[in-house]
C-alpha cells in the first residue's frame, strides 16, 4: 500500500496526514500522540475513526498540525484521518458518516467589527 493523504480543518487548525500500513503509531509534528496530546479525552478523541472501524493497530499516521487550540486541533486529526480512511476503503463511508465523522465542523471566530469592543458587544449607549 502506497502513503494516503488527506486533510482535515476546524476552526484555525489545518491537519496534514500521511497514512501508511504499520502497527498503530502515530506521530505528531515529530512527537508521539500521548506526549502531544496528554489528555486521555483528546486522545480518545483522535483515536474515534480507527476504533469505530477496528483498524487503530493496521495504519501508522505521520501528522503536520498547526494553528489553532488543543481541541480543534484534535477535530481536526479526526477528519483527517476519517476521510484518508475513506480513501483507503470507500465502503468505510457510511458507518464513518453516521458517527459525524466525515462532516467539517464549519463553525469559526467571527470577525471583530470596527467602532466596537468585540464582534457582537457594543459600547454603552449614552442619549445625552
Amino acid at each position: 500500500m502506497e502513503v494516503i493523504n488527506a486533510l482535515g480543518r476546524r476552526k484555525a487548525a489545518v491537519a496534514r496526514i500521511f497514512v501508511s500500513e504499520g502497527k498503530g503509531q502515530i506521530n505528531i509534528n515529530k512527537r508521539d500522540l500521548d506526549t502531544y496530546f496528554p489528555s486521555p479525552i483528546l486522545q480518545y478523541i483522535v483515536k474515534q475513526p480507527l476504533n469505530k472501524l477496528g483498524v487503530a493497530e493496521k495504519y501508522d499516521i505521520k501528522v503536520n498540525l498547526e494553528g489553532g487550540g488543543f481541541k480543534g486541533q484534535a477535530e481536526a486529526l479526526r477528519l483527517a484521518i476519517a476521510r484518508a480512511l475513506v480513501k483507503i476503503n470507500p465502503e468505510d463511508k457510511p458507518s464513518l458518516k453516521e458517527e459525524g465523522f466525515m462532516t467539517r465542523d464549519p463553525r469559526t471566530v467571527e470577525r471583530k467589527k470596527p467602532g466596537q469592543p468585540k464582534a457582537r458587544k457594543r459600547f454603552q449607549f449614552s442619549k445625552r
